[in-house]
């Protein structure tokens, strides 16, 4: 693993370097999830529909599904801090882009550009956190990055909502330009500068993760579980305007319910994770998951619980993110040690191919007026998280049982 020697190992509190890479994500979890917040007027502004806007977040997953595992590849023997401050002015460039277009098709130009940059900043930056502590910690040290992205759906992506309604869709991009420059200066400032260049083995080295059972079945665990959530997550709010009956301006402020959930869920999955495990972690969130969205098809109508179902839903959706990342670091360090970064950047590619496929059954369902229904598709695929994390489980446990009897 590409990883700083731990400053003590006995100490709890995090190093800066993590909190740096911290406000990177915060910068990265608003650009990705404000498009939920202003779609109508997106659609609105560009004459487009609903459901072709919703391709605003299904494609930037697909994009950065696909470019993620690429651009870790072609940066697999760079310095570590270096790649990192490249990828957020990458990430800079594009929100520019997609703050200064007049069209549809510079728009998505614009988040394609931006989405690459995450993916590689998340696989790089999963690796250099849990590299930053003692092995113990990893769990935790990865929640408190993605607790920058979390923070942002809490803080970053109910007020850039509100405001990009009431003054225009393209403020928020603009903020976010401003959020990435000081991720930039963070992550200048306290990233050490020890850090060592990726440890990957020449391509072919690391290609060969995508030939690994285990790897490919953890991908699987990840798209099907954190995918879920997005048949209903991408439509949330038409779903709450048009199916709750809430205003606009109400519904961008429950987006901070669903954020204040997600924060909250994402530290208590990496205490989870550090300290029961990541698979019994993720059975335990991944069953808890699929009974919320039946609570919130059920209550979709209702104005007094959605709010809480909102909270609930947001607890358990982002709780997975720390466990599913410390499974893919933990499933890769056993099965295909020469490719940890490229493995960590498979997985991001498959947070994203479940956020492109649940968004694109959601446009589908939406197409065919069945909005109110998307909870119930987010219910099945939880489910079916569970199959190939129980062919892991079995895996891993063969795994152990025959390198004890070696020894």
């Amino acid at each position: 693993m590409t990883a700083a020697t731990p400053v003590s190992t006995v100490s709890t509190r995090m190093p800066p370097g993590v909190l740096a890479l911290a406000v990177g994500a915060f910068a990265i979890g608003v650009t990705e999830f404000i498009v939920v917040g202003i779609l109508p007027a997106i659609a609105k502004d560009l004459g487009i529909s609903i459901e072709s806007a919703g391709s605003l977040v299904s494609l930037y997953a697909l994009a950065l599904a696909i470019g993620t595992p690429l651009l870790v590849i072609a940066m697999s023997r760079l310095p570590r801090k270096g790649a990192l401050l490249g990828l957020m002015s990458v990430f800079l460039a594009g929100n520019l882009l997609a703050a200064l277009s007049h069209s549809f098709e510079i728009l998505l130009f614009g988040r394609v550009i931006t989405a690459v940059a995450h993916g590689a900043f998340f696989a790089i930056g999963a690796t250099v956190a849990a590299g930053l502590v003692p092995k113990a910690q990893a769990g935790r040290a990865i929640s408190v990055m993605f607790a920058g992205l979390t923070l942002a759906m809490v803080i970053g992506v109910p007020l850039g909502s509100f405001l990009g309604n009431l003054f225009g869709w393209r403020l928020p991009f603009f903020a976010v330009v401003l959020l990435a420059a000081l991720g930039l200066a963070a992550m200048a400032r306290w990233l050490p500068t020890g850090l060592p260049q990726g440890a990957g083995g020449k391509a072919a080295t690391q290609l060969a993760a995508l030939a690994s059972g285990p790897i490919l079945t953890m991908m699987a665990v990840t798209a099907f579980g954190f995918g879920s959530s997005f048949a209903a997550f991408t439509f949330i709010t038409p779903i709450l305007t048009d199916i709750t009956g809430f205003s606009t301006t109400t519904a961008s402020a429950l987006l901070i319910v669903f954020g204040a959930a997600t924060f909250s869920g994402n530290l208590a999955g990496g205490y989870l994770s550090s300290h029961y495990g990541w698979q019994k972690a993720l059975r335990i969130m991944l069953l808890a998951l699929a009974v919320t969205q039946v609570g919130v098809a059920l209550s979709i109508s209702s104005q007094w619980l959605m709010p809480v179902m909102l909270f609930i839903w947001g607890f358990f959706a982002f709780g997975l993110s720390p466990a599913l990342q410390a499974g893919m670091l933990s499933t890769a360090e056993r099965y295909t040690p020469k490719a940890v970064d490229f493995a960590s950047g498979l997985n991001i590619s498959a947070f994203n191919l479940g956020i492109s496929f649940g968004s694109m059954l959601g446009a589908l369902m939406v197409s065919r007026h069945l909005m109110a229904a998307s909870p119930w598709a987010g219910m099945v695929a939880a489910l079916l998280a569970l199959l190939p994390l129980a062919w892991l489980a079995r895996k891993n446990l063969a795994s152990h049982v025959a390198g004890a009897g070696a020894h």
